[in-house]
């Protein structure tokens, strides 16, 4: 059973603290090396990284040296430095690996040493794959019972929620809307076509970075090159959405109109995808971290009480993550034409709603 990031961070705590090795699988691009990083700064650990598939067996296993003329292993750096200092070993793409490099990792999983070198206690050992379920759509070796038994493995399906709690801090504003707005074009989820380039989280970050450091993504810039630039990046269907949604994005509703302005007016044409999608900006800009105006509640009381149910309720659940004076103001308040938040709770609790 695959397991999100969320899941996946909460439970691999506890794998690490017995020691035992974590082996992630998945698709391509859905961030597995970058929750390891993730884990990684989370314990304030630095991270070691090689690519099991460009390592030959003297890359994994050092070059040989005389002590007294007894041959020993002169350990890699790599290798050195995570036996002399706790570090988050992190070996990708295992199963590309040559069948000699993946049996000298057995000893590194089985016993935390190889040719004589121990791990420091403290080092966590990481790995990561594409094989599992969808190891038919990569070129890559199976791996037999006896190689998983070395490894704690964890099949991950990271949710939109995963990509988007990540992508707050990591992508531009626009990106980011973009991706919580048009969910379904965030990844590719079927078969592939051969030559046919399609997204991934991972090339939604890279094409982030491309336009950002372009300067694309101004409400002043309408580059016609921005199209080409995204089908390069995530494929010709996921652009062409991306390119009319830039376009019209002076038109979107932001939470500060709402919140600030009261320009409830503004989402009179909205679907329940829409206000879904507003409410999660609200959420994730940190719009009710702090404690809001008195203004400001009667505001979102009036946006609040013009919502369908399912909104109306994801609306006053991210509110409860903020600021609980957020949460005790708006229960107290009125709309703008005098409707009650409590009243319209209360019908939204008791399934009462015409």
């Amino acid at each position: 059973m695959a397991v999100d990031f969320k899941t996946f961070l909460q439970i691999v705590p506890h794998i690490t603290a017995v020691r035992k090795p974590v082996l992630l699988r998945g698709r391509h691009g859905v961030g597995k090396s970058e929750v390891v990083y993730q884990f990684a700064k989370s314990v304030d650990m630095p991270v070691v990284e090689r690519r099991a598939s460009q390592m030959t067996e003297g890359d994994l296993l050092g070059l040989p040296k005389l002590d007294d003329n007894i041959t020993a292993w002169c350990a890699p750096d790599w290798l050195a430095k995570a036996c002399n200092e706790p570090v988050v070993l992190f070996l990708d793409e295992v199963d590309r690996a040559t069948p000699e490099v993946r049996q000298g990792i057995f000893e590194l999983t089985d016993s935390r040493k190889i040719a004589g070198n121990c791990l420091h206690d403290g080092t966590l050992i990481f790995a990561a794959i594409n094989g599992g379920e969808h190891g038919s759509q990569y070129q890559v070796g199976e791996m037999d019972p006896a190689e998983l038994d070395r490894w704690t493995v964890f099949d991950v399906e990271p949710s939109v929620e995963d990509w988007l709690d990540w992508g707050t801090e990591n992508v531009n504003q626009v990106i980011w809307d973009f991706v919580n707005q048009n969910r379904p074009h965030l990844e590719h989820v079927g078969e592939y076509e051969p030559n046919k380039v399609y997204p991934s989280r991972r090339s939604w970050k890279r094409l982030n970075d491309c336009l950002v450091t372009g300067n694309f993504l101004t409400l002043e810039s309408r580059d016609p090159n921005i199209f080409h630039i995204a089908t390069s990046f995530v494929g010709f269907e996921a652009a062409v959405t991306f390119n009319d949604f830039f376009i019209n994005y002076e038109r979107q509703v932001t939470p500060e109109m709402i919140i600030n302005d009261a320009k409830i007016k503004a989402t009179a044409k909205f679907g329940i995808n829409d206000h879904c999608a507003l409410i999660n900006k609200m959420e994730n800009g940190n719009h009710f971290a702090m404690e809001m105006t008195d203004e400001q509640v009667q505001n979102l009381a009036t946006y609040f009480v013009s919502l369908p149910s399912e909104a109306a309720m994801l609306l006053w659940t991210a509110l409860g993550k903020g600021a609980q004076e957020n949460v005790i103001k708006l229960h107290k308040s009125s709309s703008e034409d005098g409707q009650k938040v409590a009243s319209r709770l209360v019908t939204l609790l008791t399934g009462n709603e015409n």
